[in-house]
């Protein structure tokens, strides 16, 4: 076990766990730490706790200061900057003619780089514009090409459900999402249903799955012979949140299907999976 605080550099940030050297820190309070990309200014996500071994990224870096009045003029004074260095980019970009489109800029703490966020369909050229604007803001350049998905997280706004974009609000990194998810929480496939504004698979999707696979386990699946009080029959249809089975009655074809609770059919036998299905559950 080792002590640790959980800092964060953005609002809605990955948290990355530094040693706190012995001081007590509050949620909220502003530091100064030693990162791979240079010296950073970040905020307390998470205050003072112990954590195992195992789910710290070694070396573990220390916590050099609590941030002073200085630190953050200096923060505001970068936010500033980003905006007039934002502009200066995108002057650059059409000068030179290039299929890109810049989402975003950050300055490091300490001015000795200055990092713009891109998208862009392929990959693109900028060794030009890295030295053009290196020539006006006189220091380190990085162009970072980011996806659809960071893209929406960085720049906010509204989803379907007529809520700020989950990415931007709370999740601090994206969870993997699948097709499969839809077809197992029974939604239409149709892709502006499903999708975000994005462009991709709703990471809401996530959020029931569990909860979705533990039904599909415990609830018969559809072409599943099963017995019921009034014999048997196979699952035509399945309803997982109401844990409710339409059943077809052998000899009552013809009948409309009856309605049971998963509790009260005992599965006979299971309807055999194709060889996409099976490659699928692997997957």
């Amino acid at each position: 076990m080792a002590e640790v605080i959980g800092i964060r550099f953005k609002d809605v940030g990955k948290i990355y766990y530094f040693d706190p050297v012995g001081e007590t820190m509050a949620k909220g309070d502003y530091v100064i730490v030693e990162t791979a990309r240079g010296v950073e200014c970040g905020f307390v996500a998470m205050p003072n706790r112990e954590v195992d071994d195992e789910l710290i990224v070694k070396p573990l870096k220390s916590v050099l200061r609590k941030a002073t009045k200085k630190d953050l003029a200096m923060m505001q004074e970068n936010k500033k900057k980003e905006k007039d260095a934002l502009k200066i980019c995108e002057q650059k970009v059409k000068e030179h003619g290039l299929e890109m489109k810049l989402v975003d800029v950050e300055y490091t703490f300490d001015g000795s780089k200055i990092l713009f966020y891109f998208t862009a369909d392929g990959r693109v050229d900028f060794r030009e514009l890295v030295k053009d604007l290196a020539s006006v803001f006189r220091t380190r350049i990085e162009l970072r090409q980011i996806g659809v998905r960071d893209e929406s997280k960085m720049l906010g706004g509204l989803g379907i459900c007529g809520r700020p974009f989950c990415c931007s609000s709370f999740l601090g990194e994206f969870q993997p999402v699948s097709i499969k998810m839809a077809k197992e929480q029974g939604l239409s496939l149709n892709p502006t249903k499903i999708s975000g504004t994005c462009g991709r698979l709703m990471c809401c999707l996530k959020y029931e799955q569990d909860a979705y696979e533990y039904l599909l386990k415990i609830t018969p699946p559809k072409g599943a012979l099963v017995k019921t009080r009034e014999g048997k029959g196979t699952v035509v249809d399945i309803d997982l949140l109401k844990g409710n089975v339409k059943v077809l009655l052998q000899g009552k074809e013809e009948s409309a299907p009856v309605i049971c609770s998963r509790r009260e059919v005992r599965v006979l036998s299971k309807p055999k999976k194709n060889a996409r299905e099976e490659k699928e559950e692997q997957e």
